[in-house]
Parts: structure tokens; sequence; C-alpha cells
């Protein structure tokens, strides 16, 4: 992994991604496959699901934004993953409510902090 440029892979609605891409996160491999997805109405479960699986195998991924919505719908889900340098973290959406309790990364702290520490 070292010399390659580390990437952050979206899996968002049109208008969110727009702003990653002006943002400069969009990028192709070697395959010109993106390391983003844009959430169409028609966009499959299984595409969200393959696209996902992929972005958690590519080995210059280190960040996968994805919403918790999303997430929580795919069979690969955030909480699944065991890379140590890659995080998936799970995102609002403007259409859909976000649940403090099903986000993997509030758990995964919560279960290493006690109260004291926080004090």
């Amino acid at each position: 992994m070292a010399g390659r440029r580390k990437l952050i892979s979206v899996v968002r609605d049109k208008d969110t991604m727009t702003g990653f891409l002006l943002g400069g996160i969009g990028e192709l491999n070697k395959n010109h496959h993106p390391n983003s997805l844009v959430m169409e109405k028609d966009t499959t479960i299984n595409e969200i699901e393959d696209t996902f699986r992929q972005f958690l195998n590519c080995d210059n991924i280190i960040l996968i934004l994805i919403d918790q919505y999303i997430g929580e719908t795919v069979q690969h889900t955030p909480d699944a993953h065991q890379h140590s340098l890659l995080a998936v973290l799970e995102t609002r959406s403007g259409e859909h409510p976000y649940d403090a309790a099903k986000d993997s990364i509030l758990r995964r702290a919560r279960g290493m902090c006690t109260v004291e520490d926080l004090r």
C-alpha cells in the first residue's frame, strides 16, 4: 500500500454526490471503475452490494461514506467489514432520518469507553 494514493468512496444520492465530485473525490481505477456510486431511483440492491463489496476489497480505499438507510439494506453491511485500515461511515440522508443507535462507529466507540472515561 505504500506510495499509492488513498481514496474515499461514496455511495450517495445524485445531489450529494455532485458536491463530493466537485470537491475532487472522483477517481477511476485502471479498469475505469469509479470510486463512487450515484444512487438513482432504479439502482438495485444487488448493484449497491456489488459496488460496496468492490470498495471493501480495494486496497487503496480507506473510507467509504454510505447513507445509513442504504447501509442497512445491503447484505454486506458496514458492520461486517474487518479491514483494519478501512472505515465505513454511515451518514444521514435527506429522505431518511439518522438513527444514532444504528451507527456502527458509535456502537464500537461505546464498547471502548465507559461513562467514567468521558468525565
